[in-house]
């Protein structure tokens, strides 16, 4: 059973007037024999920004990006509707529509209306994203798939998006189910919508609601003081991208009417700019100390930010240099690092710091390693 949250209106692609969710939808112009706007040449090909409220569905969009994205959407001016089971954060957006559903067996809640643009930022699963896409069909204008540089596969050398991607298949290692589900996923988005699709690829995303502690974690340990663990050297890479940035990204790829595959990240930085911005910005008087990461794999740490952030699996040299020129020239912006330092900084202390099991390194160990290796 589905549950439609409040009486929010629905603005209809296509119609010449809005719908209350208690009433019946107002039939479409290509329903009612007009011509259909989601396939002529002038809408898949316009250019430009569309300036006008635009209606939009978010499959997820209650943690993260999800609600990074609808809170810039609906700052924006565009209609939201969100379809989701209800289980996440249920008392957010009280402004937008939520449907309540499961996309894994069922969309019918949806009903048969139409949105200019939907953004899939919870599709892990082809099965589930193609069962989306059959349902949706043409009363979407747009689908926004939100997938990962995780479906590269060659992380060793710098890539762009032409690059070769993972296959799903039974003998594939684990560590790589992720990434190839992803790009099963994509191919399904492709072969339905063409240049209608769009393709989001985000590399490590941090900032505000970062349910990880990959990027959190340092800002509140230089904030601690003392002697701070610093992973390898300060001229290895790093590369990550502000939530609100990607939010931003995807926004401006549906105005813009813009389809095709787009790596998003953040420009390429050495590891060690990253740690002298949080040190400046948050404790100057903390003591960093670095150790190389072949002491840390002697020692046994996760090659796979056993340290938050840190890569010290050679098979993945390249995943922080990952080539951005084609989202940049199409317009991705990227806010300053100070400020996103401080924004994750200043939520984390809201909240109270993650729960213990979810620290990317405790204090115990890093206190372990410093005396170890150090």
């Amino acid at each position: 059973m589905s549950t439609r949250h409040r009486g929010a209106r629905l603005w209809l692609p296509g119609a010449s007037s809005v719908t209350s969710l208690t009433g019946s939808p107002t039939e479409p112009a290509s329903a009612a024999g007009g011509p259909d706007r989601f396939t002529t040449p002038e809408f898949v090909n316009h250019a430009k920004h569309d300036p006008r409220p635009l209606s939009l569905l978010v499959l997820g969009g209650t943690r993260f990006l999800g609600r990074t994205l609808v809170e810039a959407a609906l700052a924006e001016g565009h209609h939201v509707t969100l379809f989701n089971r209800g289980r996440t954060a249920p008392e957010l957006f009280t402004e937008a529509e939520t449907v309540i559903g499961d996309r894994t067996t069922d969309l019918s809640a949806l009903g048969d209306r139409c949105w200019d643009a939907v953004v899939d930022v919870a599709g892990y699963e082809p099965e589930v994203v193609r069962r989306s896409v059959t349902a949706l069909g043409e009363r979407v204008g747009r689908y926004v798939f939100v997938s990962s540089l995780s479906v590269l596969a060659d992380q060793a050398t710098v890539q762009n998006e032409d690059g070769t991607l993972l296959v799903l298949s039974e003998d594939l290692p684990p560590h790589q189910l992720y990434g190839a589900r992803k790009a099963a996923c994509e191919r399904i988005v492709l072969d339905a919508y063409g240049d209608r699709a769009g393709i989001i690829r985000p590399g490590m995303i941090d900032g505000p609601h970062d349910p990880t502690d990959r990027f959190p974690y340092w800002p509140r340990r230089f904030q601690r003081g003392g002697r701070v663990l610093l992973p390898g050297d300060p001229a290895d890479a790093a590369q990550f991208i502000d939530v609100r940035d990607v939010a931003a990204w995807i926004l401006r790829c549906i105005t813009g009417q813009r389809g095709g595959v787009y790596n998003t990240t953040g420009r390429t930085l050495p590891f060690g700019e990253f740690f002298a911005a949080c040190q400046a910005l948050v404790n100057p008087g903390a003591e960093p100390v670095r150790v190389s990461t072949e002491k840390l794999l002697r020692a046994g740490v996760d090659p796979w930010m056993g340290v938050p952030l840190w890569i010290g699996d050679p098979d993945c040299g390249a995943i922080n240099r990952v080539d951005i020129s084609r989202a940049l020239a199409a317009g991705l912006t990227h806010r300053p690092l100070a400020e996103t330092i401080a924004d994750t900084l200043a939520w984390d202390t809201a909240r109270g710091g993650p729960a213990v099991d979810d620290e990317g390194l405790t204090a115990a160990e890093e206190q372990r390693l410093l005396s170890e290796l150090t």
